[in-house]
């Protein structure tokens, strides 16, 4: 039940996706991949009319578009993006950069943060297939075959390492507080989302950074951070603090 909270970080991280784009016109494969290579950055969106957000200007990143092959007017494709990027959208500006016009016709997610369909996907009959096995012969190996632990999902979230001490206040709702942590990753700022961890690499929760990492580095009192989901029930490390 726990690990349905880490589903916000994934929303936030980035995505990669293979789609085909159909042009409305035929198009040189030459002049396509040069339209591919100005749409690479910063650009700028306005959510479709069927859309479930607020239709104003936004920016988004695209961090590659790779052109795959192109047969007739349908283009395979592959572009890894910031989060909230719409792909729809994206290829109806290269159909009006290109002049003729073009549609999203197919499109498959591959990657959102650190999860893969190649090496993180499974198939709902292989789910079938191993849950019925732990049923009739209490096989846990075969859950463990694909059910991925939370902290996996956590892998390109900032981190903050806790004392034992800690750990079941911050279970309680606490806010993490300097004599708390133990260490913490380099390049956290004010305000980003950060993971708080056990010493073995455990999920506590996760918070909002109250200061950056240059700052922690100074502090030996005061909050580091806000917790705003809790990931790891209570009482499994002992409790070590006393309620006022």
């Amino acid at each position: 039940m726990e690990a349905r909270r880490v589903i916000q970080p994934l929303l936030l991280a980035g995505k990669e996706y293979v789609g085909v784009m159909r042009l409305h016109s035929e198009v040189p494969e030459k002049r396509l991949r040069g339209i591919f290579g100005e749409f690479e950055g910063r650009v700028y969106q306005k959510p479709p009319l069927r859309s479930s957000v607020k239709r104003v200007v936004r920016i988004r990143t695209i961090y590659h578009l790779d052109f795959l092959e192109m047969e007739g007017r349908n283009v395979l494709f592959r572009v890894a993006c910031q989060a909230g990027t719409y792909i729809r959208k994206l290829c109806h500006d290269i159909g009006e950069a290109l002049g003729c016009g073009a549609h999203m016709k197919e499109l498959r997610r591959v990657r959102a943060g650190p999860l893969t369909e190649d090496k993180d996907s499974v198939t709902l009959h292989e789910i079938v297939y191993f849950n019925s096995r732990w049923k009739e012969r209490g096989d846990e190996e075969a859950l463990r075959s694909f059910i991925i632990p939370m902290e996996r999902a956590l892998e390109l979230t900032p981190k903050i390492y806790i004392r034992d001490s800690a750990v079941d206040a911050i279970c309680h709702g606490a806010n993490l507080t300097a004599p708390g942590a133990v260490y913490f990753e380099s390049g956290i700022k004010r305000d980003d989302q950060v993971a708080i961890m056990t010493l073995k690499g455990e999920a506590v929760a996760l918070a909002k950074a109250l200061v950056s990492s240059e700052d922690m580095l100074k502090l030996d009192k005061g909050f580091l951070a806000k917790t705003i989901r809790v990931l790891m029930p209570r009482g499994v490390y002992p409790r070590m603090w006393r309620s006022q």
